[in-house]
């Protein structure tokens, strides 16, 4: 399967997706990109410790994704963190997430060890790419 059919599985089997890290701040990119998901249809959890319990794009902001109802049915979760952050994030996201299927870590944002862990659970890892360009390269 090439890359592009990865993404526009991705792309069309995700519903909810747990973006860590999203800023409250409107000229962030975190920002920007769950709102271009949002209004893609998708439906996005805040996850950001420093928000926790305020609402960001009109969704209840949770401290961390062990936090998220486990009924939320995150299927997808995204990263705009450093990159020495993810390997507890893909831990956290596979040990409290049971609906999980994709790690989607953004631009500059990569961990091989962390995507090998994460693949070797059966989740398809995506590396240094954004679901803001990626998606609608595939419409």
């Amino acid at each position: 399967m090439t890359e592009a059919e990865i993404i526009r599985q991705i792309r069309d089997r995700t519903r909810t997706i747990a973006v860590v890290g999203l800023s409250p701040k409107q000229d962030r990119p975190s920002w920007g990109v769950a709102r271009f998901l949002q209004a893609r249809g998708y439906r996005i959890i805040p996850v950001n410790p420093g928000h926790a319990g305020a609402k960001i794009l009109g969704e209840t902001v949770y401290a961390d994704l062990s936090s998220v109802p486990a009924d939320a049915g995150v299927d997808m979760v995204d990263i705009f963190r450093r990159s020495e952050a993810v390997p507890e994030i893909v831990d956290e996201a596979l040990r409290v997430l049971p609906d999980l299927k994709t790690i989607w870590m953004q631009l500059g944002v990569s961990h091989p060890e962390a995507a090998a862990k994460a693949e070797a659970a059966g989740m398809v890892v995506i590396q240094d790419r954004c679901p803001k360009i990626e998606f609608p390269r595939l419409d």
